[in-house]
């Protein structure tokens, strides 16, 4: 049986894989109205920690630099720059947590078999973001720039986590509420007012639930409880994934490149994931 991370961290990549779905349902609205209800009620799911939510000023910065930023990064990098191009760019994170490992964990050190794991994902994800169509441009560059600091923000957030061993089980409930306030607080102040019917409203509660709320406190969880090498290796399942959803809800379609794309981001995952020689003797 898998280990717990791995579980936990699998459980946060399906719910992700929603993100495109649901997200599309709400894609009239103003980006930062979404991520701010969205937060907001994601923060609800540890409202009976509601005392975790008091913690130093300092971990809480880390927590609002991890969801705050790395959003707001990334819904201005979509502004300058095509939006396919910003999100390949976005998944380069699974290959900064991979390759920044050594620097969170003690005695993490990096193999052949974790770096080529995760090049061989992010070949994968570039094939099923792009569809084997890339046109980078000078033109774009600031949105490139911003994309990049975006996967940079999540990664580093990202491997925090696994440094935190104190952090009460219901901080991310802190971090969720702190970092929609200020997305909100950005949707007043950049963005035109928001009118969602009955059914986004139904959506926005959906993603907080889940994709933006649910999947945070479980990905907390598994980089607290497991190796950061091979959960960045998992984590290119997920474009992977949304485009399988996508694909069954009859909002995308799958082709020839994306069979190429599975099979090498299950083939990454499988060689990142995969216990060393000595973890699998240290179990006989």
């Amino acid at each position: 049986m898998p280990p717990t991370s791995i579980l936990l961290a699998a459980g946060a990549i399906l719910l992700w894989a929603s993100l495109a779905t649901l997200g599309a349902l709400t894609r009239s609205l103003p980006p930062f109205f979404v991520v701010g209800v969205c937060l907001s009620v994601g923060s609800l799911l540890s409202l009976h920690r509601i005392r975790d939510w008091r913690m130093p000023p300092a971990t809480m910065l880390i927590g609002v630099y991890g969801l705050f930023g790395y959003h707001f990064l990334l819904f201005f990098a979509f502004r300058h720059a095509p939006t396919m191009d910003a999100n390949l760019l976005n998944y380069l994170w699974p290959l900064l947590i991979v390759m920044l490992s050594p620097l969170a964990q003690s005695g993490a050190k990096l193999t052949p078999r974790h770096l080529a794991g995760c090049l061989l994902g992010f070949a994968g994800a570039a094939l099923i973001v792009t569809g084997g169509k890339l046109s980078l441009s000078q033109q774009y560059l600031p949105g490139y720039l911003l994309a990049i600091a975006a996967a940079v923000v999540w990664s580093t957030f990202s491997l925090a986590l696994n440094r935190l061993a104190n952090l009460p089980k219901g901080a991310m409930g802190g971090f969720c509420l702190a970092s929609g306030l200020l997305s909100l607080l950005s949707h007043a102040l950049l963005e035109p007012a928001a009118q969602p019917n009955a059914q986004q409203w139904l959506t926005l509660l959906l993603l907080g639930l889940g994709p933006m709320g649910g999947a945070f406190f479980l990905w907390e969880r598994a980089l607290k409880l497991g190796d950061p090498r091979q959960i960045g290796s998992l984590s290119y399942a997920t474009p992977l994934l949304s485009t399988l959803l996508l694909a069954a809800s009859g909002q995308g379609q799958l082709n020839q490149m994306a069979i190429y794309a599975i099979a090498l981001i299950l083939g990454g995952a499988l060689l990142g994931t995969l216990p060393s020689r000595k973890a699998r003797a240290a179990t006989v």
